[in-house]
């Protein structure tokens, strides 16, 4: 194999590839990126075998070649030298030879032959939609995503196929977040996938704001064409929860605030609520809610902040950090915030939008 061009042409697909490859791996070759270079045309292939990530370069190619290489040494490596240098990559035996100027570099190599790759994916459906709205879809849910539960199902996102609609929901059993978009030719037929966290966790690495995406979706495989991208993800096999009995139906007592004035002022009061638990109680009364904290050394915090509300008093505790994920994912300057009573879980919207949902469920304080 032999190539050149200039760092970056390089440098770029081999960024988009190694957030999927550990230094440290049970397999060696995990540790390594896959070059496959003919047709004046180079792929780097990532994977950590739950996820995999391709990415294609037009450039020279003197000599078709493949090989996998350290990847995050061949990342380093090209990251410190000069920009614009004009690099050359041969392979000699069972090493893998860099030159650029008069710099040389000589890494190990293990046979392509070894690489474990994705092949094909049997999609049952293939989705288009413009990847500002597909980054819009996992921007607003993936906080909710669970981290290491035992309930494997819910350390990922629901990605949801209906009609003429695409959804995305991710929940940890506190809280729920759920965003959907409007797709020019329906889906054909009713399609839920499950992405593990990692994989989502990468694909929003990877996504950019202009162009489309091409999304197939298998049985066990998740596969997007992002450009001259392509992320592959396994599925976690596994029955999602009934996201719809969890979102709030007659939350009719409805919070109308200032979004940056509730946030400010859920910020301040956090600084003294218990470090482990993250409490806060708010207290509702008609055009005012108060938010206090405490924490087990005796110390408290109160604000009070002008709001909407027509209604009975209300007391009701909740996680802050689950709040403020919640409003940092809305765009609007107001919020309503929806409540049914002191012992049920709440309902954060933009005013006038039902695209976004977001549910959290009350704590005893």
């Amino acid at each position: 194999m032999k190539l050149t061009a200039p760092r970056e042409e390089i440098l770029a697909p081999l960024q988009n590839v190694t957030g999927v490859v550990e230094r440290r791996q049970t397999m060696p070759i995990l540790s390594n990126v896959l070059l496959t270079a003919r047709n004046n045309r180079l792929n780097l292939t990532g994977t950590d075998l739950e996820v995999e990530l391709v990415s294609t370069r037009e450039l020279e190619v003197q000599q078709a070649g493949e090989i996998t290489v350290p990847g995050r040494k061949f990342l380093d490596i090209l990251k410190a030298l000069p920009e614009g240098v004009e690099v050359t990559i041969t392979t000699d035996g069972d090493r893998l030879v860099i030159k650029a100027g008069r710099s040389r570099f000589t890494l190990a190599t293990l046979p392509a032959g070894e690489f474990p790759l994705i092949d094909e994916i049997n999609a049952q459906q293939t989705l288009r939609l413009p990847l500002a709205e597909f980054r819009r879809l996992v921007d607003k849910t993936y906080f909710s995503m669970a981290q290491q539960d035992v309930r494997y199902y819910l350390n990922g996102m629901l990605l949801e196929a209906e009609g003429r609609q695409l959804r995305a929901v991710a929940t940890d059993g506190h809280r729920l977040a759920l965003c959907e978009t409007s797709l020019e030719i329906a889906s054909k037929s009713k399609q839920q996938v499950i992405v593990p966290r990692k994989g989502v966790l990468e694909l929003q690495r990877i996504l950019g704001t202009e162009g489309e995406i091409e999304l197939a979706i298998g049985t066990n495989h998740v596969r997007a064409h992002i450009g001259a991208i392509r992320f592959t993800s396994k599925l976690v096999d596994g029955r999602f929860p009934e996201y719809g009995r969890v979102v709030p139906a007659n939350a009719s007592r409805i919070i109308d605030a200032d979004r940056d004035i509730l946030r400010h002022a859920l910020q301040r009061t956090a600084i003294l609520s218990n470090e482990k638990y993250r409490g806060i109680r708010l207290n509702i009364k008609p055009g005012v809610l108060t938010l206090q904290a405490h924490n087990p050394e005796q110390e408290e915090a109160e604000d009070q902040i002008e709001a909407g509300y027509e209604g009975e008093e209300i007391e009701i505790g909740f996680n802050v950090n689950y709040l403020l994920d919640a409003l940092a994912a809305i765009d609007s300057d107001r919020v309503h915030i929806g409540l049914t009573d002191a012992n049920s879980s709440c309902l954060i919207t933009a005013p006038g939008s039902t695209a976004a949902k977001y549910v959290v469920m009350p704590m005893r304080l």
